[in-house]
């Protein structure tokens, strides 16, 4: 792989990183106008982000909405420990 296209797919890695941060508050809707318009045109362009967002559309269908405080301790645990090590990555 080329030196270019390393750093360019280094580059598309952090921008899709961040548009998986940013999903969850678009579909509460809660995005400040331009960050929607960015998370949109980004979703225009990647497909992987693209499915990314469907499945988690599906998921939300399936699961419907769950507070924190529902969930058991230790289930809110195991979350707490997955979301720290992917942001590690």
């Amino acid at each position: 792989m080329s030196l270019v296209r390393l750093l360019w797919w280094r580059q598309q890695e952090l921008v899709c990183r961040e548009a998986v941060e940013l999903m969850t508050a678009y579909l509460d809707y809660a995005l400040a106008p331009k960050d929607r318009t960015r998370l949109e045109e980004h979703l225009a362009e990647c497909p992987g982000c693209t499915e990314y967002l469907r499945q988690l559309r599906a998921t939300i269908d399936v699961l419907g909405r769950v507070e924190p405080e529902q969930l058991p301790d230790d289930a809110v645990d195991e979350f707490v420990d997955l979301y720290r090590r992917w942001r590690a990555e």
